[in-house]
């Protein structure tokens, strides 16, 4: 006989790791994408100072497939002249990828998908943007790091408030 553990005490007496976390991109692409040159159609007059503005959104949701999920990221980006604050150029990109998780806690899924995909996707988006916006007769746009996580903290900040502003009061 000898002197090893048997397999049924050897796992009681340590503790179970957490399943180890998988992330697979699966594919990306291009949704939706315009860009409006409104320099080109309509002229500006005078020195052309840009201004530019990024709204960012975000969208997640399962597919059919077990453990692989669309995730929508939506970005409008806005050009105008600080002189006259007449628009150079609007660009609207819905970009998405899908992912193959597993290993992540279900109260965890939504905040991964919400900043772990979309910062996976953004130097595409960030490409993009630079070469429509090249291709379209102005300097490159290299868009700014994103802070995905404040933009998560963000969006629950104003679901809470709108819930809270729901509520009727007695």
């Amino acid at each position: 006989m000898t002197d090893t553990p048997e397999a049924g005490a050897e796992t009681a007496a340590q503790p179970q790791q957490p399943p180890a976390v998988k992330m697979q991109i699966l594919g990306q692409y291009i949704r939706d994408l315009s860009f409006e040159n409104v320099l080109m159609q309509k002229g500006v007059n005078g020195e052309v100072s840009p201004e530019i503005q990024v709204q960012v959104s975000l969208d997640a949701k399962k597919r059919p497939a077990d453990h692989q999920f669309e995730v929508i990221t939506k970005f409008t980006v806005t050009s105008k002249n600080k002189g006259d604050g007449a628009n150079l150029f609007m660009i609207e990109l819905d970009y998405s990828g899908i992912f193959h998780i597993e290993g992540v806690p279900e109260d965890q899924l939504h905040p991964f998908l919400m900043i772990e995909c979309p910062r996976m996707l953004f130097p595409f988006v960030r490409r993009i943007v630079s070469d429509v916006t090249r291709d379209g007769g102005f300097p490159p746009l290299s868009l700014d790091q994103v802070d995905f996580v404040a933009l998560y903290r963000q969006n629950l900040a104003r679901r809470a408030a709108e819930q809270q502003a729901a509520q009727p009061t007695n």
